[in-house]
């Protein structure tokens, strides 16, 4: 990890600055997010807040991108030289509303944006604040990506409020497999020869899966309900259906257990006489790639606010997020910020009171000014820029 530049560095300054003498301002809109939570693709209310404040400053703003109606891009700068997006997460939680401290890393994002976008007379590039709507549920972010949303961006920067100070996030790649077993209805007492029952298929299913999790590798997890079991006790049911979430360490790794549940299901099927059909739903979150040349920037950056970030204890995995499909394409960091202790959780009353209480306000804050230094130093430092690409593609050749 090299050193940034002198922290007397005028351009560091002027952003730190910057973001300081908006600090009430991002706290309001935090505030007001954090008052009217919205779910995932119906977050109006969060993307016009955001948008105005954008347009204000201004910045040029496409609203509705990729087909999606909360989501937006904001552009700032010569269109010339390098791009930098932060990315802005506003969508809540039912029930428990910002439980995931969306609000934090929307206000973020925000203030490190203006911020950039009233120094860039400073140097050639282009600043984009990326309204990403539903992260907690459908993945807007996925949908913004396969638009061509962050081609000929450099670097994609966000952080996320939590229980640690992470330089990065162990984010593993996730998706959903639908398995439908197909037997034949009989009575079980009048015919009880006669039936071949799907239930007792797909809960051999749930058993094979209990067995064989057991010996998968570190990251990778399935996680299964019942969807469809049957509709009546007197009636050997002729078809039944689970939904099964899976997640694993890396994309490749997440193929290869798809696969391995098919295999498993058709070994269920030629045991009990059933039919089953496998059905992959969508491609679903890519793994989260750092990139360790950004993150370390960022890490830097936060230290002068007094926050220290650490490497992730090893082989604990934190769910799973759309960021890592935008990672798979462009440089990106997605550093944790604690706003509670370690003892806590996120998606907890407990955790939506943090995002609204003064340890948010100061990491927001904090955070807002991290992001904008290291989005500078992308645009005006082509050395970083270069070896930031060139870690990209190392980690992408090694399918990390």
């Amino acid at each position: 990890m090299g050193d940034v530049r002198d922290p007397s560095d005028e351009l560091y300054q002027r952003l730190r600055r910057e973001c300081g003498r908006r600090a009430d301002d991002l706290w309001a809109v935090s505030r007001a997010l954090h008052e009217d939570p919205e779910l995932a693709y119906e977050e109006h209310r969060a993307a016009r807040l955001l948008t105005d404040e954008l347009r204000r400053a201004g910045f040029a703003v496409e609203p509705g991108t990729a087909g999606l109606d909360t989501a937006f891009v904001a552009r700032a700068g010569s269109g010339r030289g390098r791009c930098v997006a932060l990315l802005l997460e506003y969508d809540a939680l039912p029930e428990l509303g910002h439980a995931c401290g969306h609000n934090l890393i929307a206000a973020a994002g925000l203030g490190a944006a203006l911020a950039l976008g009233s120094v860039l007379e400073e140097f050639e590039g282009t600043v984009l604040a990326v309204g990403t709507p539903a992260e907690e549920r459908g993945g807007g972010k996925v949908t913004l990506a396969e638009a061509g949303v962050f081609d000929g961006v450099d670097a994609a920067l966000m952080f996320h409020p939590g229980v640690h100070d992470w330089s990065w996030a162990p984010l593993t790649a996730q998706t959903q497999v639908r398995v439908g077993f197909h037997g034949r209805a009989a009575h079980p007492t009048g015919d009880p020869t006669g039936g071949i029952d799907a239930l007792a298929a797909l809960i051999q299913l749930f058993n094979t899966v209990a067995v064989v999790s057991r010996r998968l590798p570190s990251g990778s997890h399935v996680q299964g309900i019942v969807t469809d079991g049957g509709s009546a006790t007197n009636i050997v049911p002729a078809f039944a259906e689970g939904l099964f979430g899976l997640r694993a360490a890396t994309s490749a790794a997440l193929d290869a257990l798809v696969a391995e549940i098919g295999a498993w299901a058709e070994g269920v099927a030629a045991a009990t006489g059933t039919t089953v059909e496998v059905t992959r739903l969508g491609k679903g979150y890519a793994h989260f790639r750092d990139n360790d040349v950004l993150s370390d920037r960022f890490g830097l950056h936060l230290a002068r606010s007094g926050i220290r970030l650490t490497q992730p204890v090893g082989g604990v995995f934190l769910g799973s997020s759309d960021i890592g499909d935008v990672s798979s394409r462009v440089p990106a960091i997605h550093p944790f910020v604690a706003i509670l202790g370690d003892e806590a959780s996120d998606h907890t009353p407990a955790f939506a009171r943090a995002a609204a209480s003064q340890r948010g306000r100061e990491v927001m804050l904090a955070a807002a000014e991290a992001l904008a230094c290291t989005a500078a130093d992308v645009l005006a430092d082509a050395e970083i820029a270069a070896r930031a690409w060139a870690r990209q593609r190392e980690k992408a050749a090694a399918g990390l």
